[in-house]
């Protein structure tokens, strides 16, 4: 009277690899929406730093400094995770996670620099168009596999 249920094997290969794509697709989601914020983060710096040019006055540590290089760390911390793992796995051609460190450090720099008229405009400048560079370069990445 009791009928033998044969696991299907095949259907749990599906099953599985439908929660893989799915996480695959929440860790890209992650990674547009973590890099356009920080896109935005780097150009309010950069609006930041010419005000703090112009003006020689140093950003309030307080009020503007700590609440904007918290906002970036935690947005930098959670792409750099992100992004770094996308890349392992799917080994873009011109993107690596060296990269991916580099830029992390340099937001970190960039957040708090942009409040100094001090902070040398070169090296400001410099590290903003390295920043811009990989998170473009990574969005392309993976807007490119999703194709």
């Amino acid at each position: 009277m009791y009928k033998v249920i044969k696991k299907d094997n095949n259907h749990e290969q599906k099953i599985n690899r439908f929660k893989e794509s799915v996480i695959k697709v929440e860790m890209e989601n992650n990674i547009l929406t973590l890099s356009k914020k920080l896109l935005v983060d780097v150009e309010t710096a950069h609006k930041r730093f010419q005000l703090s040019k112009e003006e020689g006055v140093r950003g309030d540590f307080h009020s503007e400094v700590k609440p904007f290089a918290d906002e970036v760390k935690l947005a930098s911390d959670a792409w750099r995770e992100s992004a770094g793992q996308w890349i392992r796995e799917n080994r873009p051609k011109n993107l690596h996670a060296n990269q991916i460190e580099t830029a992390a450090d340099y937001l970190e720099v960039i957040s708090v620099q942009a409040f100094f008229p001090e902070t040398s405009k070169k090296r400001f400048l410099d590290q903003i168009q390295s920043v811009e560079f990989i998170l473009n370069s990574m969005i392309i990445a993976v807007e490119k596999t999703r194709k």
